[in-house]
């Protein structure tokens, strides 16, 4: 069964490398790019089972980072002008122009938010067909600390027992029910706890989307007490009402 993911969660492969960046606590300047190379093609692995539409643009920047990584372990006789630190300044160059425009972007859409708690919109206002799902509120998990959750959850299956190819149609809908009732039912479940050894790699996958969906839709949040560590789902928090112009005003 094949997945397509058109999530705007899976901002890029820039996104990536920063967070990856960020987990190792340096520099951007400063880039470990023998260890991120690696931690990057793990990711890739489950972005490409995943499907993402831009899963090509991942494949591009892999083979850069690891190309670079080749290089610098083994660098070639002729190579007189150090071509390989001219390719790295140029990709920490990319990623310190991606961090500026990322982090206004943020604060723009930060300060939107605001705006709008201040000043609701009128019902005459709304568009008239507006189908757009909730904002995606991962809570104090990154996305990717999922996609990271996700490779070990891959790595440890695929050391048990070898890669076997068996289809799963399970509809993403069914396991979104499946996981809400449970994360209803037991308060908090952990990520880990949805698969197991013996599932195949489809369904891990369909699980996987399906954490993802409900996170989107604003029915369950995602919490991790420190990096690394398991990653726990919770019912999402009840959303904040928005006052309206007739709502009375509240008291200074």
């Amino acid at each position: 069964m094949e997945f397509k993911v058109a999530l705007d969660v899976f901002s890029g492969p820039m996104d990536l490398l920063l967070y990856l960046v960020k987990k190792h606590e340096v520099d951007v300047t400063e880039v470990p790019i023998a260890a991120i190379a690696s931690e990057f093609v793990a990711y890739l692995d489950v972005l490409e089972d995943l499907a993402i539409d831009q899963v090509g643009e991942f494949v591009e920047l892999a083979s850069v980072l690891l190309e670079i990584k080749a290089r610098a372990l083994v660098p070639r006789p002729e190579e007189t002008e150090d071509p390989v630190e001219l390719i790295r300044e140029d990709l920490v160059q990319r990623l310190l122009e991606y961090r500026q425009y990322r982090d206004a972007a943020t604060m723009l859409e930060d300060r939107a938010r605001q705006w709008e708690l201040r000043f609701a919109r009128h019902s005459a206002d709304e568009p008239a067909a507006r189908t757009a799902p909730a904002e995606v509120m991962i809570g104090d998990v990154h996305v990717w600390d999922l996609v990271g959750a996700m490779t070990r959850v891959m790595a440890k299956r695929e050391k048990r027992r070898p890669r076997q190819i068996v289809h799963d149609d399970t509809p993403i809908e069914t396991h979104a029910a499946r996981i809400e009732a449970l994360v209803a039912e037991q308060g908090r479940v952990a990520f880990t706890q949805l698969f197991d050894d013996d599932m195949p790699r489809s369904r891990i996958v369909g699980i996987f989307l399906a954490v993802l969906e409900l996170v989107r839709r604003g029915k369950i949040s995602t919490r991790q007490d420190n990096l690394f560590e398991e990653i726990w789902l919770e019912p999402a928090p009840p959303r904040n009402p928005v006052l309206s112009p007739a709502s009375p005003a509240l008291p200074a």
